[in-house]
């Protein structure tokens, strides 16, 4: 018996990921990677035990979730990696087509709270799997496509750092992704007790993450596009805690996407 890990491919996780391949032999862990959105549909359906994921997935299913204590990836103001590209200030873009990246949940709904709640606007959000070839909207990328387009890109007048705005109107951490586990998948005592050990593993991880980032990202394959430097710097935004105060975000989060979608 494995535990089914999933394991988001992008540059925010990898010292994570990095660290705990070097923890433990992974022959106790099965990782199974995608972006974002197609991991909540794999907890959703149980076809894998946990993962780091959207925010909002937790949040629209609390009754099959639980979380992993301790562990987020959140930024309190520049996350560097959700990213806004637009011709026209956000102020200008109420009834504008946005396109959206079809990567993501949570910053979407990010999205649509910051331009309805804090500005007061209400563009159009359409998914779009790439949403930068598109070169007469504005669009909001994540990840490793939204930090390869933010050092590429020389042609919109606007580039909006969402978590940046999230901290400026509320003075909060926003939690973009939990460690999020599906209950009914460890009922089993084995496959609860390869959990237990996994979160001391993660435990570690995250302590670790914090003391050689210099060292890691001489190995992240981004390298080409971005500088050691750079990497480092972008790690340095990133938090992976899950403190009261992280929470407090989190829960103002929900009670603002509820608001916003009313459902």
């Amino acid at each position: 018996m494995m535990l089914k890990i999933g394991r988001i491919p992008y540059a925010n996780l990898f010292p994570i990921f990095y660290n705990l391949n070097h923890i433990h032999q992974i022959q106790d862990y099965q990782y199974v990677d995608g972006v974002p959105t197609h991991l909540n549909n794999l907890l959703k359906e149980g076809s894998i035990d946990l993962s780091p994921s959207s925010s909002i997935e937790y949040i629209k299913n609390k009754d099959i979730y639980d979380y992993i204590d301790g562990h987020s990836v959140s930024s309190f103001g520049q996350i560097g990696s959700i990213f806004l590209f637009s011709n026209e200030p956000i102020q200008n873009l109420n009834e504008k087509i946005i396109k959206v990246t079809s990567h993501s949940a949570t910053s979407i709904c990010l999205l649509e709270i910051i331009t309805n709640e804090f500005y007061n606007v209400f563009p159009k959000l359409v998914s779009d799997d790439k949403p930068y070839y598109d070169k007469d909207h504005p669009f909001l990328l994540i990840g490793d496509e939204a930090l390869i387009h933010f050092k590429t890109d020389k042609t919109h007048n606007y580039i909006y750092d969402l978590g940046e705005i999230w901290y400026d109107f509320t003075g909060l951490p926003f939690v973009f992704a939990l460690w999020i586990v599906r209950r009914k998948n460890l009922i089993d005592d084995k496959k609860r007790n390869l959990f237990n050990s996994f979160v001391m593993h993660l435990n570690t991880a995250k302590n670790k993450a914090y003391e050689n980032i210099s060292e890691i990202a001489q190995y992240y394959d981004l390298k080409g596009i971005l500088t050691r430097d750079e990497i480092v710097n972008y790690w340095k935004k990133i938090d992976y805690n899950l403190t009261d105060r992280h929470k407090e975000g989190l829960k103002l989060f929900e009670e603002l996407y509820f608001k916003v979608r009313g459902d």
